[in-house]
């Protein structure tokens, strides 16, 4: 058992290593853990197929205030890492949607995880 917390905690470690490593990469904007976090948040909510609102995103994690959430999705907007689109229907609801560059961000993570169990 004591092998196992050793061996899972060393392969924990090395994932960190790799996605600090990948953050690093040419292309990939800088995000604090705030953003890392918000990020963390949407892609559940996209891989679950639901479709977020902007104040959806604000209310969602209680952790962090509303306003600052708002203004982390406006950073990640910049940084490319997301879209607001209006909603057809009533143009006040506005949804947040992964970008090309978000999805490249997760597929990156996806192999640092890949990398750090192949090892």
């Amino acid at each position: 058992m004591a092998s196992t917390k050793k061996e899972n905690s060393l392969l924990y470690f090395k994932f960190l290593n790799l996605v600090a490593a990948a953050r690093r990469l040419p292309g990939v904007p800088e995000i604090d853990a705030v953003e890392d976090r918000i990020l963390a948040f949407l892609a559940r909510s996209w891989h679950a197929g639901d479709r977020i609102s902007v104040v959806e995103a604000m209310n969602g994690m209680p952790e962090i205030s509303p306003s600052t959430v708002q203004r982390r999705l406006k950073a990640l907007r910049f940084k490319g890492l997301l879209q607001v689109e209006n909603d057809q229907q009533d143009n006040r609801l506005k949804y947040v949607q992964p970008t090309e560059l978000s999805m490249r961000y997760f597929a990156a993570l996806g192999q640092c995880m890949r990398k750090a169990q192949a090892d």
